[in-house]
């Protein structure tokens, strides 16, 4: 195959790689609408600390009419929502079931362009109960205290409330009784900080029970259309100083970390995540129902939590707890994804206040760092076609063989002999461009896990994480040129190549290409584009030096006379 061809093959295998990657590394959705996973967890398997606290859960006994309440009831009293109002926050609280029915991030906004509501405001009117509900452990347990557990569960989470906000307006403390079962819920917030303070207590007739609070219906930015794909995602990781689980979406998460303080030692638990859902609800941006997953997140029978609801943003996670960094998922290449997100936002920060142009230099720099290997390419192309009057002679003596005649064995040796007479590697010049390819999936991982480059800005391009939004997309437009320049400037001397396959390729390979990058985020068509414009240059800088005359002298002169037959 002729570099081109390889090279070629390698973006589509790379593609391939991108586009089925978050498909083969889900969580795994539960089984039906409305119904749990058996102690699902998405990356490493069920931490220790999730039978402990199965095992502490007190089988939920029904009460009946003839026992007598143990404590007062709660008026059933609809009261007005409380509403929490930071300068990060806006959210509102219900005293039917004391859950979240509206969470925005003031800072961000959605697909939608209005402020961003990680809450799907479809859940009104199902039986799906909203953010933060109470949610008894189905798992090892007989049918009846199955059906007692859904039943206590449905119970508390519909009943009223008795609301105590405080005087700051930053908390609010939520209790219920039936004279039996008894709940409090108590929420505390910070003036600028992402992170809350949210505690839970469940007992029966006196006894803790264990349990967990659950966000169900889907998370983050729901105004998106392919929610139920890049939308949440379960996560637990029950390493050591990484004690953490939740929820999150492409670029939101919402985290609870335990709470230093906790009594019944809960301070040092780990906490993990009880069950997963998978309810099917319609979206803001989708009205026929599909698949949103969902999480019940527990430390056993007193659940004191650090919850963080927020962007996920790297330093701002790292400032809140160290902890927090893993849930920015750089991939497997997180050794290249890393550092050069982080080289993009230093750029940004500290030199041109623009993440278009900070992708522009950190392409350059990689492109300058490469350059050897790209100088050295130029010399093999060169000497490659140098060497194409003694490689045609040498396809000439052997062309009338077929594939499966012996003799070709001989059409091979004496190529490469040639070769190495003359200090050719002929897969030289494909060697910058395959290195360049980790570089490529690098690039499209930080575009899509990267909330600092969401709504990214750059000239015309109004979001450098997505495609561009005018009807003709730019970019790829003048990538397919570039792409086309590049190759016109650069020696093609395919060993027994066809010319006219090799002029054909010259034209097809930029609009296979645009064709590929059309439809991708523009930071990465425009890094492409970039290192494009950086390859033209250095290709014109090579051909003007003596280094590029010196190659093609270095090539052993043709002697006709040793190759006629």
């Amino acid at each position: 195959m002729s570099m081109e061809v390889r090279l070629l093959l390698a973006f589509l295998l790379m593609g391939a790689v991108m586009f089925v990657t978050p498909y083969i590394y889900k969580t795994p959705p539960a089984t039906k609408s409305g119904q749990k996973t058996t102690a699902a967890q998405s990356e490493p398997s069920a931490p220790a600390a999730a039978p402990a606290a199965a095992e502490a859960a007190a089988p939920v006994v029904p009460t009946t009419p003839e026992t007598a309440p143990t404590e007062p009831a709660t008026v059933a009293l609809s009261l007005p929502p409380v509403m929490i109002d930071t300068s990060l926050f806006r959210v509102a609280f219900n005293n039917q079931g004391a859950t979240v029915r509206s969470w925005q991030l003031k800072k961000f906004k959605g697909s939608d362009n209005k402020t961003l509501e990680l809450v799907n405001p479809a859940l009104g009117g199902t039986d799906v109960p909203y953010p933060l509900s109470i949610y008894f452990f189905d798992r090892d347990q007989p049918g009846d205290l199955k059906q007692a557990h859904s039943t206590l569960a449905a119970k508390v989470n519909q009943a009223y409330y008795t609301q105590t906000p405080d005087d700051d307006g930053l908390g609010v403390t939520f209790t219920y009784s039936d004279g039996h079962t008894s709940v409090r819920k108590i929420f505390r917030f910070e003036p600028n900080s992402y992170l809350c303070q949210v505690s839970s207590e469940v007992t029966l007739d006196h006894r803790p029970l264990a349990h967990a609070l659950a966000w169900r219906g889907g998370f983050g930015d729901l105004t998106v259309t392919n929610a139920s794909i890049k939308q949440p995602v379960l996560y637990s990781v029950p390493a050591e100083n990484k004690l953490f689980a939740g929820i999150e979406d492409q670029y939101f998460a919402a985290v609870f970390l335990a709470r230093d303080g906790g009594t019944a030692g809960s301070q040092g638990r780990q906490v993990y995540i009880a069950q997963t859902f998978t309810d099917t609800l319609r979206t803001v941006a989708v009205e026929k129902p599909h698949a949103l997953i969902g999480a019940a997140v527990s430390l056993g029978t007193d659940n004191r939590f650090r919850l963080f609801v927020g962007p996920k943003d790297l330093d701002l996670l790292k400032s809140i707890d160290p902890k927090l960094e893993q849930v920015v998922n750089f991939g497997f290449l997180s050794i290249l994804t890393k550092p050069l997100f982080l080289a993009v936002n230093w750029t940004h920060k500290s030199l041109v206040h623009n993440f278009g142009w900070a992708i522009v230099l950190v392409t350059v720099a990689i492109n300058l760092v490469l350059f050897p290997l790209r100088l050295n390419s130029m010399k093999s192309m060169r000497k490659m076609q140098a060497l194409k009057p003694q490689l045609d002679v040498i396809n000439a003596k052997y062309k009338k063989l077929s594939l499966t005649d012996p003799r070709k064995a001989d059409q091979q040796a004496e190529t490469m002999a040639l070769y190495k007479k003359n200090g050719v590697n002929p897969m030289g010049g494909c060697l910058p461009m395959l290195i360049q390819l980790p570089f490529f999936y690098a690039f499209y991982r930080v575009f899509t896990v990267s909330v600092e480059m969401r709504a990214a800005t750059w000239l015309w391009v109004t979001d450098l994480s997505q495609p561009e939004t005018i009807p003709i997309h730019v970019l790829p437009l003048i990538m397919i040129a570039s792409q086309f320049w590049m190759q016109k400037m650069t020696p093609t001397a395919a060993p027994g190549g066809d010319p006219n396959q090799q002029k054909m390729m010259m034209y097809m390979m930029p609009l296979i290409f645009g064709f590929m990058f059309y439809n991708l985020p523009s930071g990465l068509v425009l890094y492409y584009l970039t290192s494009n414009l950086v390859g033209m240059g250095l290709q014109l800088f090579f051909n003007s030096t003596a280094a590029a005359g010196d190659a093609t002298v270095a090539v052993a002169p043709l002697k006709i006379k040793n190759n006629r037959k």
